[in-house]
């Protein structure tokens, strides 16, 4: 997927948290889609329109940026234009659990990217929280995920040891990575905006689509170091080397 998303070359709307806009950025432009960066309220509406997928990530969100993440979820709405809702720590506080409930309530996504803790909290299942990470707690997974795909009519990927992807209905294992990546930040949010770019090629198989990302994406840090100060700048040229594979 990483080929053809170098290929299509998308213009993905991050509207994305401060702490991995850099890293955000740098991993799209690493697969080849171009990123853009907006959440003034007075243009996401605009910068939607132009943009082949939206991407809403919570994990700085604040009443300025929610605003604006509503516009443009609306408008990408409207518009046919690909969602990507990435609830960065909903369980975390009162106000993203009701924040999150607002978002999907009021706009259409195409995929929910979250890990085991936010899929529970979403759920409404019980689970011990632990800021943005995942936390602790026992869930069925594949159950869940597939009755809140059902519930909101979107995919939903739910990240860890082992990925799981579904519509609702078919529901995909994937294995592989790194536990190393997960002391990257950014690592997750960074994967929900290749997603989106995966949601923008539009081809017709795009529970295949997004289960191929997935892989891809385990491949780029298997490829990568065990040292965490090196493995960010492998993993964007494992990405990028991916990217620019002939097939």
């Amino acid at each position: 997927m990483l080929v053809q998303i170098k290929k299509k070359a998308p213009l993905v709307h991050c509207m994305t948290n401060y702490v991995v806009a850099n890293f955000t950025a740098n991993g799209l432009l690493a697969v080849g889609a171009s990123p853009i960066m907006a959440d003034e309220m007075n243009e996401v509406s605009e910068i939607v329109s132009i943009a082949q997928a939206l991407l809403i990530n919570i994990g700085t969100v604040n009443d300025r940026t929610a605003e604006s993440m509503m516009l443009a979820g609306k408008k990408a709405n409207e518009l046919s234009i690909p969602i990507v809702l990435d609830p960065v720590g909903v369980g975390s506080t009162s106000y993203r659990r009701q924040l999150v409930q607002l978002f999907l309530k009021n706009i259409q996504f195409d995929l929910i990217r979250c890990n085991v803790g936010e899929l529970a909290a979403i759920a409404g299942e019980v689970w011990q929280s632990k800021g943005v990470d995942s936390g602790t707690g026992e869930i069925d997974i594949a159950l869940v995920a597939k009755r809140m795909s059902l519930q909101y009519k979107c995919f939903v990927i739910v990240t860890g040891e082992s990925d799981f992807i579904t519509d609702g209905h078919e529901g995909i294992h994937i294995s592989g990575g790194k536990e190393i990546a997960t002391h990257i930040t950014g690592t997750g949010c960074l994967l929900s905006a290749i997603c989106a770019a995966s949601l923008a090629i539009g081809d017709t198989n795009q529970l295949q689509d997004l289960a191929t990302t997935l892989k891809d994406y385990k491949q780029a840090a298997e490829h990568s170091t065990n040292e965490v100060g090196t493995f960010a700048l492998q993993f964007m040229n494992a990405l990028q080397e991916l990217a620019e594979m002939e097939k």
